[in-house]
């Protein structure tokens, strides 16, 4: 073949690439800013999986949960991550709104190591500091855990300090508040800092007899885009799983992480790592028995406030790709 030809071949191949890469469907997300779900969709869009899944995700930062939702429902936004419980209400109440596991990673409470309290009764007449406000999911199970396993009334024999994760955080460390429930990933701070997890939302969930392996978080559609488009949400499902595996079983996808990790030292970044990894659910259908349990146990702590009319589990909430 000629210079001549070789150079048409690969102005031609330049010029196709593009193309093919226009032709994919989008799926635009609307993530928060600062969520651990970044670390997932970073490595899922610096490894080209998901072109290699058949999609281009698009991601949009927003500074907070609210804004993210409000994107998704007035067609901003075709993905936004939330727990299933949020969604279970959406659909209660109308919105066709389904889930993609992404993540059961959970929170718990921890203490000081020198703070005298070893079990929850100890924190009677102290203050607690809580993120996520008084309908934190982890917040309202660790209170069925202390009534079930203790008898003891977490909510009204203890001061609730409610305030953003930082605030929590510091007030934490700094000893203004005996104990501390925060977001899994700051709560991985607190401990590689030397705290002391006292209750994990995971412990107090098997004493309740609720299934350990429902997933809290995932990706939240709209059930028309995923009619519209469901090889694309087949690849967003694959590329999520893709992405896990990765880093599974290989350091560098973490060191790419790394600097957007926030972690201030090797210890956060460890614990940080581990929260992440021990929250990968497993690859199977959600049990749908286990999470309208789950449900209920919400709904007879948190009330309408949290589920709306989501008594139950809505038909068709989780989404099944097969």
């Amino acid at each position: 073949m000629t210079g001549l030809a070789l150079g048409v071949c690969a102005g031609l191949a330049a010029l196709v690439a593009p193309l093919q890469a226009q032709d994919l469907p989008k799926i635009r997300g609307a993530m928060l800013a600062t969520g651990t779900v970044n670390w997932e969709i970073s490595t899922i869009r610096a490894n080209g999986l998901d072109k290699a899944n058949g999609f281009e995700f698009a991601v949009q930062d927003y500074a907070d949960n609210a804004a993210t939702r409000i994107a998704l429902e007035g067609g901003e936004a075709d993905v936004v991550v939330a727990d299933w419980i949020w969604a279970a209400r959406q659909r209660a109440a109308g919105k066709a709104y389904v889930f993609l596991p992404y993540s059961r990673a959970v929170g718990g409470i921890v203490v000081k190591p020198d703070s005298g309290v070893e079990e929850l009764p100890d924190l009677a007449g102290k203050q607690i500091g809580i993120a996520g406000g008084p309908l934190d999911k982890s917040w309202l199970i660790l209170r069925a855990y202390a009534t079930r396993k203790y008898g003891f009334d977490l909510k009204g024999e203890t001061e609730q300090v409610f305030g953003a994760p930082p605030l929590i955080f510091k007030s934490a460390l700094t000893g203004e508040t005996a104990g501390a429930i925060n977001f899994w990933h700051f709560l991985a701070k607190m401990k590689a800092a030397g705290m002391t997890e006292l209750v994990s939302v995971s412990d107090a969930a098997q004493e309740l007899g609720l299934d350990l392996d429902t997933p809290l978080l995932g990706y939240v559609l709209k059930e028309e885009f995923v009619r519209a488009h469901p090889d694309a949400v087949k690849g967003l499902a694959k590329a999520s799983r893709a992405a896990k595996a990765l880093l599974q079983s290989d350091e560098a996808a973490w060191d790419a992480l790394k600097p957007a990790m926030g972690a201030k030292s090797d210890a956060e970044f460890e614990a940080l790592k581990a929260g992440y990894l021990e929250g990968i659910p497993a690859d199977r259908p959600v049990d749908e028995a286990a999470a309208d349990r789950f449900l209920k146990i919400m709904a007879e702590l948190g009330g309408e406030e949290l589920v709306g009319t989501a008594t139950q589990l809505p038909e068709g909430l989780f989404l099944h790709l097969d």
